[in-house]
């Protein structure tokens, strides 16, 4: 009976993630707008409590969240495009410093190159044609972002009626009533907590590049903090643009000083600021996170891999609510209570 039971869970489980497949042009920028608001309705609430008419409080957050996405959308199109610009430039001294670099093993026999094969894909040529056309897509990310923040508004404007429905649903199901209390809290922290962190790790990170005079500190300050918010490798992307950057366009020492920066800023905060505060409470394993950041891209690109925790989490507790798949929730927990 058990086994029939697992049948069923995985072949639901496999439509369910074909359908959000197929509508992921869809589903991802309504799922970024729900976390979106989630983070922004504590400050509309606060407002509130500050005796702002809602309405007014309502305008002041929207108005704020505009202008930053303006000044971070003006701020990535600029620089990305100065950046394309210099690409060919940039090419060049990149197969000089490769070649330089092959001179100084052959001369000093550290290894035989000879035995070296690379492989096709490590042309110099196609990785800055990759990158090249990696940086145009992230301007036309940039200015689809509009529409993402239009949901944003509509979900706020409408929070009220939300928490009525929610009140509503209580009132039938008080185990309902639970459950989104403990996903909604649990989102808020996450989502704050990392969002004040990745903020702190990409202003760091561009006051760091500024002084050390590595160019484009600014996109790589935004890069860093956008990131960020992919759990384990997203400070690790993060830093091979810059350091590249750094090393071609730069100098050794440069180049030195920026590895040891995200070094240092990225161990100080991803291994002690966000464990003190986030602590142990999403209750996700290491190594859930890690499969989670594969899957959720398989269904929404490099997207989904922003919100492979949020979305890892939430399913954790809609599996722990229900007796029939509690199970499934212990194989995501990294404990067992």
């Amino acid at each position: 009976m058990r086994s029939n039971l697992v049948i069923v869970y995985l072949a639901s489980f496999v439509v369910v993630a074909a359908g959000l497949k197929a509508a992921s042009m869809v589903v991802f920028p309504f799922l970024i707008a729900v976390f979106i608001a989630i983070v922004m309705s504590p400050a509309i609430n606060y407002l509130q409590r500050l005796k702002f008419p809602r309405i007014l409080a309502f305008i002041v957050v929207v108005g704020v969240v505009f202008v930053t996405l303006g000044f971070i959308a003006n701020t990535v199109i600029t620089t990305i495009n100065g950046l394309l610009g210099y690409l060919p430039e940039l090419q060049e001294k990149f197969k000089t410093f490769s070649d330089q670099t092959i001179q100084i093993i052959e001369r000093y026999d550290i290894i035989n190159t000879q035995d070296i094969v690379v492989p096709s894909e490590f042309d110099p040529n196609k990785i800055f044609a990759a990158f090249g056309t990696l940086l145009k897509g992230s301007t036309e990310l940039v200015s689809k972002s509009f529409f993402i923040f239009l949901l944003v508004t509509f979900m706020l404007f409408e929070t009220n009626v939300f928490h009525q429905k929610i009140e509503y649903f209580a009132s039938k199901n008080p185990q309902a009533n639970q459950i989104v209390d403990t996903f909604i809290s649990n989102l808020k922290r996450y989502l704050e907590i990392k969002s004040l962190t990745s903020l702190a790790t990409g202003i760091l990170i561009f006051i760091g590049l500024h002084i050390i005079g590595v160019p484009y500190a600014p996109l790589w300050g935004i890069v860093a903090f956008v990131l960020n918010f992919i759990p384990t490798i997203g400070s690790v992307i993060a830093a091979i643009p810059a350091i590249l950057v750094a090393l071609l366009m730069s100098d050794v020492s440069s180049t030195v000083w920026t590895i040891a920066l995200y070094l240092v800023i990225n161990v100080a905060i991803g291994n002690f600021i966000e464990p003190k505060f986030l602590g142990k409470e999403l209750g996700i394993s290491t190594l859930v996170v890690l499969m989670s950041l594969l899957f959720w891209g398989f269904l929404f690109g490099i997207g989904g891999m922003f919100l492979a925790v949020p979305l890892t989490m939430s399913l954790k507790i809609a599996l722990d609510a229900n007796p029939n798949t509690k199970f499934i929730a212990v194989l995501l927990s990294d404990k067992i209570d």
